[in-house]
C-alpha cells in the first residue's frame, strides 16, 4: 500500500524500498545458532518469512560474499560472519580476545605465536604475537596459507569429517614449496588424520627451509574448532621432538584458555 511501511521478518516496521533483501538476509543470518548450524533453502525461507526463490537469492548472495558456504544441499556459516560481530563490538573480536593468550604463550616459549582461522578454503592469519628473536616466515596479519601444506591448515582440516577431507584433497592441486613438502594426497590425508588423533600437527621445513612449525586447535565452548594456534622456530635451534615435548603443552593450555571465553 502506497505511503505505508511494511512489516519486516522480525515484526518491526521498515521502509518499503530497497531494504527488503537486506532484512531477509539478516533474518537468515540470525537464524543460525548452536542448535542450527546448517540450513536448506526451505529452512531459510521459513526463518526469513519469505518465498523459497527469495531465500535462495539471499543465500547465494551470502555465499558469494563469503559469509556462508554451500555443499549442494546445506548452507553453513563461514568465519567472515565474525566481521559483522566486530562491527557491533570491536573490543570483543576474536583477534582482540586472543591477543593476551598469544602473548602469554610467546612469553613462555620465546617464539612468535599465531592464530589462524578457516576462511574461503585457506588458513587466514588473524592475530600474532611476535617474539624478539624473529624467524622469517612471511606470516603477517591477513596472510593466507593453503590448508594442505601447513601445520595450522592440517589442524583446521582435522576438524572435518573423513568425507569432507577426501573431497578437499580431491579438488586441490598440491604444490611443493620445498623438497620436504608433502604433495601426495595420501600423505597429506595421513598427516591430517594424525593431527586429528594426536590433537596437534607439525611441519618440518615444508613451508620454508630451516623452519619448523607446530599447531593445536582452539575449541570453543560449544565444542567447535574455530581456529588454530601455532608456533614456528628455526630448525637450527630445536628438533621436532623438542617442539612436541615443550611447545604442545603450552600451546594447548593457552588455546584451551582462549576457547573457554569464546
Amino acid at each position: 500500500m502506497t505511503g505505508k511501511t511494511s512489516q519486516s521478518v522480525q515484526g518491526t516496521q521498515r521502509l518499503p524500498e530497497g531494504m527488503g533483501g537486506l532484512a531477509k538476509g539478516l533474518a537468515i543470518i540470525e537464524a543460525f545458532s548452536p542448535d542450527r548450524t546448517r540450513m536448506t533453502v526451505s529452512d531459510a525461507a521459513i526463518a526469513a518469512g519469505t518465498s523459497r526463490a527469495s531465500a535462495r537469492r539471499c543465500l547465494l548472495t551470502l555465499v558469494e560474499l563469503g559469509y556462508l558456504e554451500f555443499d549442494g544441499k546445506y548452507f553453513r556459516p563461514q568465519p567472515r560472519l565474525l566481521a559483522l560481530g566486530n562491527a557491533y563490538s570491536q573490543t570483543r573480536s576474536l583477534p582482540v580476545v586472543a591477543q593476551p593468550f598469544l602473548e602469554a604463550a610467546r612469553n613462555e616459549l620465546h617464539e612468535s605465536i599465531s592464530l589462524a582461522m578457516l576462511d574461503r578454503g585457506t588458513a587466514l592469519f588473524v592475530a600474532r604475537a611476535e617474539a624478539e628473536r624473529l624467524v622469517t616466515t612471511g606470516i603477517a596479519l591477513g596472510t593466507r596459507i593453503d590448508l594442505y601444506c601447513s601445520a595450522t591448515g592440517r589442524v583446521l582440516l582435522s576438524a572435518w569429517s573423513d568425507e569432507q577431507i577426501a573431497a578437499y584433497l580431491g579438488r586441490t592441486s598440491f604444490v611443493a614449496r620445498t623438497k620436504h613438502s608433502l604433495i601426495k594426497a595420501s600423505a597429506i590425508r595421513d598427516a591430517v588424520q594424525k593431527a586429528k588423533r594426536l590433537g596437534y600437527a607439525v611441519t618440518d621445513e615444508e613451508l620454508e627451509i630451516g623452519l619448523r612449525s607446530i599447531a593445536v586447535p582452539v575449541v570453543d565452548s560449544r565444542g567447535s574448532v574455530i581456529a588454530a594456534m601455532s608456533a614456528s622456530a628455526s630448525s637450527a635451534r630445536i628438533t621436532i621432538q623438542q617442539m612436541i615435548k615443550g611447545f604442545v603443552p603450552v600451546l594447548r593450555r593457552h588455546a584451551d584458555g582462549l576457547g573457554r571465553v569464546l
